[in-house]
């Protein structure tokens, strides 16, 4: 359904007790006002406007970066939601269209609660607010509804009764309008409250006075939370992990022990993963069908083929692909480095800026030395290529198909297909000589 979103992001957050702004702190890896803009254009918006203060220049950043063609509204001063609503009205290019306020430090809002505001509307609701029945109200704006159930005011904390901070049906500060009457209502609003803001929920009883037509519903509370504090953003978090795992088993991952596995909002499964206790799945990662992740593996910004095996203590850094049936064992680190179909790092390497062959077998304390300290250079192994343990690759280096390299050689040249390379000093060996050296020790204690 269209409709244009306007999303209040202006808030200092001085309570994150943070330099970063309040909506680019993250919750399973992506920053809170990400997560409303893809609610948002899920449910179809046509336009999103953020509504930001003219000292978040890292927010401005990212919003440009990652908002692309949306204009950015500025809010000069702290005056309130109102206040931030009206910096939004003159980027407003439809107003025949609902307009829905939503807010950055509210990442749990869902398309279909959106779509639910935007159908309100547009069935000739005025104004429609969304709320929630919390049981602890404490802090949050009470629903004032008449005995016909006529939502008719929003009382704030700060101006709240007694009577009026006994009602549990709370504002969850989410607002659908009909864009024809917004601009005209805004301009009733005064700022005659104790912070002297302009508060949107102002908006209801000016409607309410006007005869238009006022709606809520009620959401669940999880849907609507919002993040003040890191305490609260913590609390955030482990709702998403939960959220995230239980989606993970219900499409067919096994998980041994859920909750020590951690994942992003943008994790991509196959069928018949397993993952094993104390997993970490950071940003942008695509697992593979019939993947084992064996204890304590550490992934970000790769992407894992069917049927490998990684772990236990595999560390998969950012820009590795990995083939079908590939083995990544413990102690290994693997880093912007593509493996082939049956490649093979079962122990204690490192293998960084690789391109790795099929069938390849690296063998223990195998390093590609890939960096000189100023530039970063390739190694390429060739298929069917076997690497003796204890050997380091000095890039840049080609090591060709089916060779094999002697366990502790040092290679710094190119090796063809099929040849037999070694690189390290013949052994000596002294009869007696640990006997020799012993004794000579002794005598000079």
């Amino acid at each position: 359904m269209s409709f244009t979103a306007i999303i209040l992001a202006a808030g200092k957050g001085s309570r994150m007790k943070s330099s970063l702004a309040k909506p680019l702190h993250k919750i399973a890896g992506q920053e809170m006002i990400a997560w409303v803009i893809d609610a948002a254009n899920a449910a179809g918006a046509t336009s999103i406007i953020p509504v930001i203060s003219r000292d978040t220049a890292d927010l401005e950043q990212y919003l440009e970066n990652n908002l692309a063609g949306s204009a950015i509204a500025i809010q000069e001063q702290a005056n309130g939601t109102a206040g931030a609503l009206m910096a939004a009205l003159p980027l407003i290019q439809n107003t025949t269209q609902p307009i829905i306020v939503l807010y950055a430090d509210t990442p749990f809002i869902d398309s279909t609660i959106i779509s639910n505001l935007t159908t309100n509307i547009q069935s000739g609701t005025d104004i429609c607010v969304l709320g929630s029945t919390i049981d602890n109200p404490t802090g949050y704006g009470r629903l004032l509804v008449s005995s016909a159930g006529t939502l008719q005011a929003i009382i704030e904390e700060s101006e709240a009764s007694e009577a009026h901070k006994s009602i549990t049906n709370v504002n969850a500060g989410i607002m659908a309008f009909n864009g024809n009457i917004l601009a005209q209502m805004l301009q009733q609003i005064e700022p005659a409250n104790s912070k002297n803001e302009y508060f949107l929920t102002d908006i209801v009883s000016i409607g309410a006075r006007n005869n238009l037509k006022i709606d809520y519903f009620l959401a669940e509370q999880d849907s609507v939370i919002g993040i003040n504090t890191l305490e609260q953003l913590a609390e955030a978090e482990a709702m998403a992990q939960k959220r995230l795992r239980s989606a993970a088993m219900l499409s067919g991952v096994t998980m041994m022990a859920p909750e020590t596995v951690f994942l992003r909002k943008d994790t991509c499964f196959g069928n018949d993963v397993i993952i094993e206790p104390n997993v970490t799945i950071a940003a942008k990662v695509k697992i593979g069908d019939g993947c084992h992740i064996r204890s304590f593996c550490y992934l970000e910004e790769c992407e894992i083929g069917n049927y490998n095996v990684l772990g236990p203590y595999a560390r998969i850094r950012p820009g590795t692909v990995t083939s079908q049936d590939v083995k990544i064992g413990n102690f290994v680190e693997i880093k912007k480095a593509t493996l082939g179909k049956g490649a093979k790092v079962n122990h204690l390497s490192y293998i960084g800026d690789s391109l790795i062959g099929d069938k390849v077998n690296i063998g223990a304390g195998t390093i590609t030395c890939n960096y000189d300290g100023y530039n970063k250079f390739v190694t390429e192994i060739g298929h069917g290529a076997f690497i003796g343990s204890n050997t380091a690759l000095v890039a840049p280096v080609k090591i060709g198909e089916q060779s094999i390299i002697g366990a502790g050689s040092t290679i710094t040249q190119d090796v063809p297909d099929n040849a037999l390379s070694v690189s390290r000093s013949d052994q000596r060996t002294i009869k007696q000589g640990a006997t020799k050296f012993r004794s000579k020790k002794k005598a000079n204690r």
